[in-house]
């Protein structure tokens, strides 16, 4: 089992769920969009069936099933999974011998992805002068980036 919100899906996903498919069957634990508005606070760019059409095209993926935000035993004895794998920022309540840890994907994350599209937009504001549209657009992409902390 690996446990995700995938709001944005990237690489260092991909290759969580490479790692954890060279372990056994891979089952995803997708969080719904309900729990990431209630635990991040805002609703994910992509729906939660959007997240699982893309998560169940992925080679190493076996099946996608929705669940909560924190994963525990029962949960994973509900979906008959054996092993919870997660990267290093693990804050699941599973006992170690059933849980298998990697290390993140350094400098990948979907904050960091938020803010990478954020830059983006400032550059392309910046870069076509228009006046007065310039400092309105700028000032809303800073007060979204102090909003979501991707400063």
């Amino acid at each position: 089992m690996v446990d995700m919100s995938a709001t944005l899906i990237h690489h260092g996903h991909i290759r969580l769920l490479k790692k954890a498919a060279e372990i056994g069957d891979v089952v995803v634990v997708l969080t719904t969009d309900e729990e990431i508005k209630k635990k991040k606070g805002y609703t994910p760019e992509l729906s939660f069936e959007e997240r699982k059409e893309i998560l169940e095209s992925i080679r190493y993926v076996k099946e996608v099933v929705a669940g909560p935000w924190l994963i525990d035993e029962a949960f994973m004895d509900s979906v008959h999974c054996d092993l919870l794998v997660h990267g290093a920022d693990n804050v699941n309540h599973v006992r170690p011998e059933r849980l298998v840890i990697f290390p993140r994907t350094e400098g990948v994350s979907s904050s960091t992805l938020r803010e990478r599209v954020l830059d983006s937009l400032i550059e392309m504001n910046l870069d076509n002068k228009t006046d007065t549209g310039d400092k309105v657009a700028r000032f809303m992409i800073e007060l979204i980036k102090k909003e979501f902390r991707l400063e």
